[in-house]
């Protein structure tokens, strides 16, 4: 592949190119006795024009792409990481309240950003819409808003009672409609574009929208559980089971085709490998929602005489759901060997949004191992799914300073997508700076 394709193929994900001002060329000659010469432009060559939308608020809000919910989705499975550590203490306890109340403060920045975006700048939604790798980040947002909800049900829920638990229902009934339509139409769009895709241009990022729905089963698998009334916590158990079936097969598909582009291709350029580490979503999650839906299903269905004639029916589905959980998990365990060499063979590779790739695939495989350790019980998972949660606590704390500081001096908010926007607003721009004495 050469410097121009990975060029190409790096300019479809958001926030890993340079804002294009800085990518300008400088062809610096050397005269005779050494001395740099002024750098050569050719003549024809026009300066990047800079309007009022490339600076200040504006380019914050016009560049603030989907991807950002990346960062409420690896902050929230710290939270829930926290929680779930079978070793159980105070302070634990209050940072996962910490996290708590920090997601919370990310997600709803990041939520009225998002909705400033696309009030201020309408013609940006159809851009990102049609871009085929920026569209798949509109997963993150509802698997970061559920992240918030199961927080709130560990949290909350034990201390204020009846109204928290309506609460959380309904949040989790809005979460799904967002999961699921996310889920099919941007499939449908895919499948529908009037361009051909590329093999080679396939990556794991095709699974973030297919890992909401998963992500929303098992939120639902957690509803249930502290739902009062055994009808509500059925219907929300088969809802679960439901989008669990919509969503894992779909997932497996685009895992076959993503494998067989690593076969044909090799592995993706360095500035998205951290995408390796993404199939690890689906599979911990989706093991993790088949054995919580099965242990949930002991207790709801014969509270509401399902299968009446067959009393070991909830001990069917749990035992069916920790089997069906133990393979997604070993299928995760390969896939995680694959992405630790994928991540020693690239590196080292420039920090991105990329990089939050690390923080909530990993995380709920790690959720996914506690749960075989309480379920079995077993101490060996207990322990290894603690070794994963550290890994992710440490790996969050090295990925939010590397955003704080990309944030803070501008270089992450860039999205590409908005080079295909129609070329009469910088027109527009240039006259607004013109009349503004820019």
């Amino acid at each position: 592949m050469d410097d121009t394709e990975l060029q190409r193929i790096a300019s479809d994900n958001p926030g890993l190119t340079a804002p294009a001002a800085q990518r300008v060329p400088l062809h610096r000659n050397r005269s005779h006795n050494g001395q740099s010469k002024t750098p050569q432009v050719p003549s024809s060559a026009q300066p990047p024009k800079i309007t009022k939308y490339d600076v200040g608020w504006r380019r914050v809000i016009r560049n603030f792409s989907p991807s950002w919910f990346s960062v409420t989705m690896g902050t929230g499975i710290v939270s829930l990481l926290f929680i779930t550590i079978p070793f159980k203490s105070d302070w634990l306890y209050w940072l996962s309240v910490l996290f708590f109340g920090l997601n919370t403060v990310l997600f709803s920045t990041a939520l009225t950003v998002s909705i400033l975006r696309y009030t201020l700048y309408p013609e940006i939604w159809s851009v990102m819409i049609a871009d085929s790798t920026n569209s798949l980040f509109l997963g993150t947002i509802p698997m970061g808003f559920a992240t918030l909800v199961e927080a709130w049900i560990f949290l909350c829920i034990p201390y204020w009672g009846p109204w928290a638990v309506t609460f959380a229902w309904v949040c989790w009934m809005i979460d799904c409609i967002v999961a699921v339509a996310v889920t099919i139409s941007l499939t449908v769009m895919l499948i529908s574009a009037t361009h051909q895709q590329a093999l080679h241009r396939i990556t794991a990022a095709q699974l973030l929208p297919i890992a909401a729905t998963i992500v929303a089963a098992g939120t639902g698998a957690e509803i249930a559980k502290v739902l009062p009334n055994p009808n509500n916590a059925l219907g929300t158990l088969l809802a679960s089971y439901i989008m669990w079936g919509m969503a894992t097969p779909l997932a497996m598909t685009v895992l076959v085709m993503y494998y067989t582009r690593l076969a044909l291709h090799k592995l993706p350029p360095r500035e998205i490998v951290v995408s390796s580490f993404l199939p690890l979503g689906p599979l911990g999650m989706g093991g993790y929602t088949i054995m919580y839906l099965g242990s949930v299903s002991r207790t709801v269905f014969p509270q509401t005489e399902l299968f009446s004639n067959l009393s070991i029916a909830g001990d069917i589905f749990y035992i069916l759901g920790v089997f069906i959980a133990l393979i997604m998990w070993a299928f995760g365990l390969t896939w995680l060997c694959f992405a630790l060499a994928s991540i020693h063979i690239s590196r080292p590779f420039p920090f991105n949004m990329g990089w939050w790739g690390f923080t909530f695939p990993l995380g709920v495989f790690a959720v996914s191992t506690i749960e075989f350790g309480n379920q079995m019980p077993s101490l060996f998972f207990k322990v290894l799914g603690t070794i994963f949660s550290i890994a992710v606590i440490l790996l969050w704390c090295v990925v939010a300073t590397g955003t704080v500081r990309g944030a803070w001096d501008g270089k992450l908010f860039h999205a590409p997508c908005l080079a295909n926007l129609p070329k009469k607003e910088d027109g527009e721009g240039n006259e607004d700076r013109e009349r503004e004495g820019g």
